[in-house]
C-alpha cells in the first residue's frame, strides 16, 4: 500500500444489483482483517462522507451504499436444513455522514450472495440449478438461495419483474430460518403485540429487521405520499426521531442514534389490491420500496391478532402471498406464524412473540444482476 492509503493494483470487486438495492461485494480475503481497518478502506471506496459519494461506488443514497463481505463459512454451522456453505457479512455504509455499521441485515444484497459464491469459486454451480446455504453473520441467522445455473454459470436472465426494479431478471427463491428475534431475541421484543410509544400505538417486531410499525394516520399523514415530500416535513422527522429513541430502548436495544435499526414503517390501507400499504424509513430517509427482511418483518407483525395494523390490513387467504404495497409497486413475501406448541422444531425462528406465537415460514423472490466484476481504487486518505 502507498503512503497516501492508495492500492496502486486495485481490490477485486463485483458491483451488482442485489433485489432493489445496489452495492458492492468483496472476498473477505481481499479487505483488511481489522474490522476497524476494513471499515476505514469501505468509506474510501464508496466515496463516505459526501452526499454525492461523486468520488466512489456509491450512489449517493442509503440503498445504494451497502457492502457485502463473503467468505466460505468456517465452522459449517448451519440451522435445521443443514450446514451453511458461506458467511455473508452485511455493512451499511453511510452516505454523507461517515459511517459503518453492522447492526443490521439486508435481504435484497442477500440475492446477489449465491451468484456472487458461484463467480468466486466458493460454491460448484449445478448444471441447470444451484443452492446455497447463507450464513448471515449479523444475526448468526440462516438462508438458503436458489437460481439457475444453465451449464454451470449464473443465469441472471430471466422474467421475474420485482417493483423498483426496470425489465426482469432470473428469480432467485430464499427461504429463511431463524428470522424472528434474530436481532433483538423475539419476534415481539417489547413483550407485547401492542405498545404506546410517545403517545403513538406501535407494534414492535423483529422477524429479522428490528422494526417500529405505526399507522400512517396517528402520525398526521395519509401514508401514500412520495419519499420525497414525508422526508421534507421537518416536523415528522422530529416526531419520528423520538418514537424511534424511545421505541428502541423498549425493545432492549439501548442508544440507537449511531445506528440504522430500528425502521420506522407507517402502515395505510392498501390502495392497490395488496395487504397493506407502507412507507419505510431508513432511519430518516425513506425507502422507495421496501426491504426483504422489512417486508417479512410488516408481514410478520400485521398477522398477529392485536397488532398496530392488524384491523387496517387486507389479510390473504391461506397460502396467497402476502402482498406489501409500496412506493414503486408492490412486493409479495410468503409468511406465516402459529402457536408456538403448533411450530414445532421446523420453524422458521425460536423468537417467539406474546401471546405464544412462532414463525413457520418467511419467504421471498428476489432477481440480481452483475454490473461489472473487475478491480476498484479507493480515493486517498482525506
Amino acid at each position: 500500500m502507498m503512503p497516501d492509503g492508495m492500492m496502486p493494483d486495485g481490490i477485486p470487486c463485483l458491483l451488482m444489483r442485489g433485489g432493489t438495492s445496489k452495492g458492492a461485494y468483496f472476498l473477505a480475503s481481499d479487505l483488511p482483517a481489522d474490522p476497524a481497518a476494513r471499515d476505514e478502506l469501505l468509506l474510501r471506496i464508496m466515496g463516505t462522507p459526501d452526499p454525492r459519494q461523486i468520488d466512489g461506488l456509491g450512489g449517493a443514497h442509503p440503498l445504494t451504499s451497502k457492502v457485502a463481505v463473503v467468505s466460505p463459512s468456517p465452522d459449517h454451522g448451519g440451522g435445521p436444513g443443514g450446514p451453511a456453505d458461506v458467511d455473508y457479512l452485511f455493512l451499511q455504509l453511510g452516505v454523507d455522514e461517515a459511517f459503518v455499521t453492522d447492526r443490521q441485515n439486508c435481504g435484497n444484497l442477500l440475492a446477489g450472495v449465491g451468484p456472487f459464491a458461484v463467480e468466486r469459486g466458493l460454491v460448484p454451480a449445478g448444471p441447470e440449478r444451484t443452492e446455497v446455504r447463507i450464513r448471515m453473520v449479523n444475526s448468526d441467522s440462516v438462508a438458503t438461495a436458489r437460481f439457475a445455473t444453465p451449464g454451470g454459470a449464473v443465469d441472471y436472465d430471466g422474467d421475474l419483474a420485482i417493483d423498483g426494479v426496470p425489465g426482469t431478471a432470473g428469480a432467485i427463491s430464499l427461504d429463511f430460518e431463524d428470522t424472528a428475534g434474530s436481532s433483538t431475541g423475539a419476534l415481539f421484543p417489547t413483550g407485547s403485540v401492542l405498545d404506546t410509544v410517545e403517545g403513538v400505538e406501535v407494534t414492535c417486531v423483529d422477524n429479522g429487521m428490528p422494526s417500529v410499525l405505526m399507522r400512517a394516520a396517528d402520525l398526521g399523514v395519509r401514508g401514500d405520499e412520495a419519499p420525497a415530500d414525508l422526508e421534507a416535513d421537518a416536523e415528522l422527522a422530529a416526531r419520528l426521531a423520538k418514537i424511534r429513541a424511545a421505541a428502541a430502548e423498549l425493545m432492549g436495544m439501548g442508544d440507537v442514534s449511531g445506528t440504522t435499526v430500528p425502521k420506522l414503517v407507517l402502515l395505510s390501507e392498501p390502495r392497490a389490491g395488496g395487504a397493506v400499504s407502507t412507507r419505510s424509513f431508513l432511519p430518516v430517509r425513506v425507502h422507495t420500496s421496501i426491504g426483504v427482511l422489512g417486508a417479512l418483518t410488516a408481514a410478520a407483525g400485521l398477522l398477529a391478532p392485536g397488532s398496530v395494523g392488524h384491523a387496517l390490513a387486507v389479510l390473504p387467504e391461506e397460502g396467497a402471498p402476502f402482498r406489501i404495497e409500496h412506493p414503486t409497486g408492490h412486493f409479495d413475501v410468503d409468511v406465516a406464524l402459529a402457536p408456538v406448541e403448533a411450530a414445532g422444531s421446523g420453524a422458521a425462528g425460536e423468537g417467539t412473540a406474546a401471546g405464544g406465537l412462532a414463525v413457520v415460514r418467511s419467504a421471498a423472490l428476489r432477481t440480481a444482476r452483475k454490473i461489472f466484476d473487475g478491480r476498484v481504487f479507493p480515493r486517498p486518505r482525506l
